[in-house]
């Protein structure tokens, strides 16, 4: 299927690793010129193609850089995928007011920033696609208090987003991933550290009975960034092997 994605500027946030890694080899795949801004650096195994931007997101100043860098190189955005995320603390008693607010900073407000930023020149042509990367735990309970609290803000800036801006012809739609297993992440260090606790997880919580691929979400917002999902705004689409216990 052609996707109609060939010669699109995508900006992928987070991209070095992991979801974002994947979903920057997607685009490329599909022929569109790719970016991508993290404060990680990249692998020997580094696609040459995708252009790195290194850069601390957590930082209004560093993602105004980012973004000028991006669009002085590759010209303006059609495609933002924000994807940067990360999760600190234990319980809420136990967590710093601090720790909170660099969730937010870093799960949240980088995606609204990144957004206001490339919505000027999308709402000039009339067109441009903007996808959330959340979490099934911005819907429920489950992991740390301070993720789930900033993806569930950013599920619903999704929506709000999505319903303001698509007279001006820009589609706006989230991802919500499950458990996703990639040499970097966390699941692969617990799986390392106690094999028999995490294949019992797998095993209670997740119906399709493993982990899933970056690949795998990767493939989704291909669609979802794509005209062939034209008819889509301001939906969040969970992909996780029905590991969620919602019915959204």
């Amino acid at each position: 299927m052609n996707l109609g994605l060939k010669d699109k500027t995508v900006l992928v946030t987070g991209g070095t690793k992991g979801i974002g890694r994947a979903i920057a080899e997607a685009f490329v795949k599909e022929g569109a010129d790719v970016a991508v801004a993290a404060r990680s650096k990249v692998d020997e195994n580094w696609n040459p193609q995708i252009k790195v931007i290194n850069g601390d997101l957590l930082m209004k100043e560093e993602r105004e850089r980012v973004f000028t860098e991006v669009t002085g190189t590759l010209g303006p955005i059609d495609v933002l995928i924000n994807n940067v995320g990360g999760s600190s603390g234990t319980t809420i008693t136990a967590t710093s007011l601090d720790q909170f607010y660099e969730a937010f900073e870093l799960n949240y407000f980088s995606a609204v920033h990144f957004s206001k930023l490339v919505l000027p020149a999308m709402q000039a042509s009339q067109k441009g696609a903007i996808l959330m990367i959340s979490s099934v735990f911005g819907r429920e309970s489950g992991g740390k208090a301070t993720y789930n609290s900033a993806k569930a803000a950013m599920i619903s800036f999704t929506k709000a987003l999505a319903d303001e801006v698509a007279r001006d012809g820009i589609q706006v739609n989230g991802i919500a991933p499950g458990s996703i297993l990639h040499p970097t992440g966390n699941w692969q260090r617990r799986l390392e550290e106690n094999p028999e606790k995490i294949e019992h997880f797998v095993d209670e919580q997740i119906p399709a009975g493993r982990f899933g691929r970056p690949e795998e979400i990767a493939n989704v917002a291909l669609f979802m960034a794509s005209d062939k999902a034209s008819w889509v705004q301001g939906a969040t689409l969970n992909v996780d092997g029905g590991q969620s216990r919602s019915n959204a």
